[in-house]
């Protein structure tokens, strides 16, 4: 049976819509149709040959659309994504999910109604290596997990923040280097060691003062089957650092830089361990986004729609699907409640 052709509208035209028009473009029974913008999308739609519809009905309304990617800015994913749910799309939501658990569940309860898919953009899941830490956790290699620790040390300009009204702002963004910046890494962290129990932080403005959300934050996390850890995040450190995620157990330590292993040691050792120690060499981790948000790979953004296509022909469930998508919205909520209390905040939110 031949693959089903699938036609996809975006939602927003910034920077983020141009990865899922590029992975879009890589997917032989995929095609990008339309694209609609509260800017003007005439440039976009030029540029990645679809056309730029008025409004969003307007796209909606077209038949050949079968999944609606929503790319806008964090805190306005609710109603698009809500809007072509009723309009019976499927659709892929873009980091994080909405800004707020109350508006993450507004998603979903839509999308039960209406029988329709809902997946939440996570990248970094769909990278081999990623892959391979998660089996390894899955076939208790680790033994008796203790520490997960999560680091997203990176740079921003102040142009950055400029370079859109809505950066910045807890309305529109969410929050500040974690909702936007450590969220892919959070979404690892909790995915590898399991359900958070309470989150204890600390955060601030250490750099840049004229936003309304924090550049800078640690918090304290200790997960429900007793492991503690640690995320850091930052988009104040010049020059910035690959992200890195550690997980480490009674039987085993593993190390993440971005996409690389720079760490991996069994207590019981395997082939398979010392191949891909092999493949370790110093220097070869990429930087990523740590000073550039344009700086990355659509490659998992290609695996993660082609996820969704399979799965929709399958009537599965998304690796990623809209329930994931909310889990870190809730760590990351848990953890600005902390911040600003300065008590030790429990999970799941009431």
């Amino acid at each position: 049976m031949e693959n089903k052709n699938f036609g996809f509208g975006i939602v927003g035209a910034g920077m983020i819509s141009h990865f899922h028009a590029k992975a879009i473009s890589e997917i032989p029974n995929a095609r990008l149709i339309g694209v609609h913008s509260m800017v003007s999308a005439d440039d976009f739609a030029k540029q990645h040959n679809c056309t730029a519809y008025a409004t969003l009905e307007e796209m909606l309304a077209n038949p050949e659309i079968d999944i609606v990617c929503i790319c806008t800015p964090s805190g306005v994913h609710m109603e698009p994504a809500v809007t072509s749910i009723e309009a019976g799309k499927h659709c892929l939501i873009e980091k994080p999910l909405e800004v707020t658990v109350e508006r993450c569940d507004k998603i979903l309860e839509a999308a039960r109604k209406a029988g329709v898919k809902v997946g939440s953009i996570f990248p970094s899941r769909f990278y081999e290596t990623s892959m391979r830490l998660k089996k390894t956790v899955d076939e208790k290699r680790f033994g008796d997990l203790v520490m997960g620790d999560a680091y997203v040390k990176w740079y921003r300009t102040e142009a950055y923040y400029k370079s859109g009204a809505w950066r910045g702002t807890w309305k529109y963004d969410g929050g500040g280097a974690l909702m936007n910046q450590g969220i892919h890494s959070i979404d690892l962290l909790q995915w590898y060691m399991g359900p958070v129990e309470s989150v204890q932080a600390v955060a601030a403005n250490v750099w840049h003062k004229d936003i309304e959300v924090e550049d800078t934050i640690v918090s304290t996390v200790k997960f429900k089957n007793g492991a503690l850890g640690t995320i850091e995040c930052s988009t104040a450190v010049f020059p910035g650092s690959p992200k890195r995620i550690e997980i480490m157990g009674t039987k085993g330590t593993v190390v993440l830089e971005e996409e690389n292993f720079v760490q991996w040691q069994f207590e019981e050792e395997r082939d398979e361990d010392k191949e891909i120690r092999k493949s370790i060499q110093s220097g070869a981790v990429p930087h990523g986004g740590a000073s550039n948000p344009g700086d990355i790979s659509f490659v998992g953004h290609q695996k993660q729609i082609e996820d969704m296509m399979h799965i929709i022909e399958t009537d599965g469930t998304p690796l990623i699907d809209g329930n994931e998508g909310r889990k870190s919205v809730e760590i990351i909520t848990a953890i600005y409640e902390s911040a600003r209390s300065g008590k030790k905040v429990e999970l799941p939110l009431k």
